[in-house]
């Protein structure tokens, strides 16, 4: 440890405060000896007693230098209470020994001691206090030596009798004896007590530490607020969930941080009865511009105190919500397709018969226009209902697959040549194909991929009956990923109705069979693949196909 910067025990602490009420004493007795000097008696000269208070300020002085250097304070503090001791002793000896008004001052030293040392501190300070001043009083009682009276220098002490000396001496002994012992007592119940604050203390900084290491390993973000819905603390999850950290969101209304819907709002306003909780699912819009479905929980934050605020945790549910809707359109998807094996049993054949027996009677029969315009009208509707029934089965079949390693460029060339020179296109339409440079390669059966370029296309030409711009792309992903991009300047798509566009025959055009979205889904999902559809009303759509990675197969 480097000098001059020594941690603050608490054992220099006292010590520091010992030097203090050093000083206290010795002004004390500095003032004593300029009232003997000026109001008592100005011939008196008290130089001895000067001397003293001059030695503890010193001292003090040392003390207070080596205590900045030193690591080990019981050696010192050992040596100042043993310093002190015999300065007492001093001032004992000058103000008349058995007969000084002083000699209670050994009983401070023996307070120093156990305060800095315990019991076993105060117990050896009154031994040696108890020494030295029974040996003052023989040395003054024996002859040897006599104190000197700084009130009366040179002027004889009238001693008292051996018994009252005795007397004297015992009770001094056995004061100084209780007071360590008492002392003793005391700083050993202050010194536990101290020990066990430290250690709850301890326990609780832990126990906290512990929470907190909870509360931020939780993947659900959690917040706390105070009554008026001000935000308290602010988990690590929420942080990474929101966008938000916490030193932008503290103090702020937990209603503007998570966009709370007005009535969730309200309810945590004071609407919260007892131990009730609230839940609301919305659409929540990150800092960074993202948005994310949230699913939000309220309940009262309840303490010993009271109800002081609310409890609120929440997710991403974003993925769960998608996993839901998925779930339920295969289970839609998996009842038509239960159907479309009936249904191509029950209608197409006798759909077949009627149509070539109309054709027989069409050419046999002599038919004025009138009739022969119902001719084929019933021909074109029996046409038009025998391709919905061959998109049920392209969807409800199992497929066979024929994967090869494609590269998605020459595809979306091919997709375009037909897609320009079929009826949907007019000369208001542009179709461009816009790969990037390097091979886009993908492990799929390629009568499937041009399916769904095909069909996405045409809902996206559809989609411009006026006109405009439809876009084919593909780009390589990490992971050999690879992605379709089919993009249109068309009507767009409400943002209530994305969820249901691959629903079987939620056709939004007039013409098709409303099976063309569900196709394309049940391929992808055959793959392991993803759809994302992005659209704005009045802007045009957006869809993208993830194809995952397969095993490596040569070209």
């Amino acid at each position: 440890m480097r000098r001059g910067s020594v941690a603050q025990t608490p054992l220099r602490q006292r010590l520091v405060r010992l030097m203090i009420w050093r000083l206290v004493v010795g002004a004390v007795l500095l003032g004593w000896a300029l009232t003997l000097r000026f109001a008592v008696d100005p011939a008196v000269h008290p130089a001895p007693l000067y001397v003293l208070v001059a030695a503890t300020a010193v001292l003090s002085a040392v003390y207070a230098a080596l205590l900045g250097r030193l690591e080990r304070e019981h050696r010192l503090a050992d040596i100042q209470i043993a310093i002190d001791v015999l300065g007492v002793a001093g001032f004992v000896w000058i103000t008349g020994g058995i007969v000084s008004y002083l000699s209670w001052l050994f009983v401070l030293p023996i307070l120093a001691g156990s305060a800095l040392m315990s019991r076993r501190g105060a117990l050896m300070v009154s031994v040696l206090s108890m020494l030295l001043y029974a040996g003052l009083v023989l040395l003054q009682y024996s002859g040897v030596g006599q104190p000197w009276l700084v009130w009366a220098p040179g002027e004889p002490i009238l001693l008292p009798t051996e018994m009252v000396a005795e007397y004297t001496v015992a009770a001094n002994l056995a004061g100084f004896l209780a007071v360590a012992l008492l002392s003793g007592s005391l700083a050993e119940r202050v010194r536990t007590a101290d020990q066990l604050v430290a250690n709850a203390s301890l326990e609780i900084a832990d126990l906290q530490a512990y929470s907190e290491h909870i509360i931020n390993s939780l993947t659900a973000g959690l917040v706390t607020t105070d009554p008026s819905g001000r935000i308290l603390t602010f988990n690590r999850a929420a942080q990474f969930i929101t966008g938000h950290s916490f030193e932008s969101v503290a103090g702020h209304s937990i209603a503007d941080v998570l966009c709370l819907p007005t009535e969730f709002a309200a309810a945590l306003g004071g609407d919260l009865p007892g131990r009730e909780s609230r839940r609301a699912d919305y659409r929540y819009r990150r800092a960074d511009g993202g948005e994310i479905d949230l699913g939000v929980s309220a309940a009262p934050l309840e303490t010993s105190g009271g109800h002081p605020g609310v409890l609120v945790t929440f997710q991403d549910v974003t993925t769960i919500r998608r996993l839901e809707r998925d779930a339920r359109l295969q289970q839609r998807l998996a009842a038509v397709g239960e159907m479309a094996a009936g249904i191509a049993h029950e209608i197409r054949n006798p759909l077949a018969s009627m149509s070539g027996s109309i054709q027989i009677l069409r050419q046999e029969l002599t038919l004025n226009d009138e009739q022969t315009q119902l001719m084929d009208i019933v021909l074109r509707e029996s046409e038009r209902l025998n391709r919905t029934i061959r998109s049920f089965l392209d969807y409800a079949r199992p497929q066979r697959f024929g994967i090869a390693r494609l590269d998605l460029r020459a595809v979306l060339h091919y997709a375009a040549l037909l897609l320009r020179n079929s009826v949907d296109v007019t000369e208001r339409h542009t179709v461009d194909v816009d790969p990037p440079d390097t091979p886009v390669w993908c492990e799929a059966d390629e009568g499937q991929v041009r399916q769904i370029i095909w069909n996405l296309a045409t809902n996206g030409l559809k989609a411009m009956p006026e006109g405009g711009r439809l876009r084919l792309g593909a780009r390589q992903e990490e992971g050999g990923t690879a992605t379709l991009i089919v993009q249109d300047e068309g009507v767009g798509i409400p943002e209530e109705e994305l969820d249901s566009i691959f629903q079987p025959f939620h056709g939004r055009f007039a013409q098709g069979s409303g099976l063309g979205m569900a196709i394309v889904h049940r391929i992808v999902n055959d793959y392991g693949g993803e759809i994302q559809v992005t659209s704005s009303v009045g802007a045009g759509t957006t869809v993208e196909i993830r194809l995952p990675a397969r095993s490596a197969l040569e070209a």
